[in-house]
C-alpha cells in the first residue's frame, strides 16, 4: 500500500475541481489513522510526515497526495495543515 505524492499542474487541479472539495485543518499533532476509503488531498499549507510499516513519506504545501483504502498509518503534523480532500 503506497502513498502517492505528486506536484500537480494548475490544469490538473482545475480538471479535478479540487478547489470545490471540502477543507480540513489541523495543528501540529501526532495521531493514528486508518483509511476505509481512498483519500485524495491537495495541501494548501503545512508539512506532514506519515509513517507506515513500509517507511515514512513526507509532503507539504503544493503536494497532491493519494492514500489507498486499507492503509493504517501515523500522521505526524510538523507545521499546521490546511488541505482540500476527497474520498472515493
Amino acid at each position: 500500500m503506497k502513498i502517492k505524492v505528486e506536484k500537480p499542474t494548475p490544469q490538473y487541479l482545475d480538471e479535478r475541481k479540487v478547489k470545490s472539495w471540502a477543507i480540513w485543518e489541523k495543528g501540529v499533532s501526532r495521531f493514528d489513522w486508518h483509511y476505509d476509503e481512498t483519500e485524495e488531498c491537495y495541501l494548501l499549507e503545512g508539512r506532514v510526515v506519515v509513517e507506515t510499516k513500509e517507511g515514512s513519506v513526507e509532503f507539504g504545501a503544493g503536494d497532491f497526495v493519494t492514500f489507498p483504502a486499507g492503509l493504517s498509518c501515523i500522521w505526524d503534523i510538523k507545521a499546521p495543515v490546511r488541505k482540500h480532500y476527497n474520498f472515493r
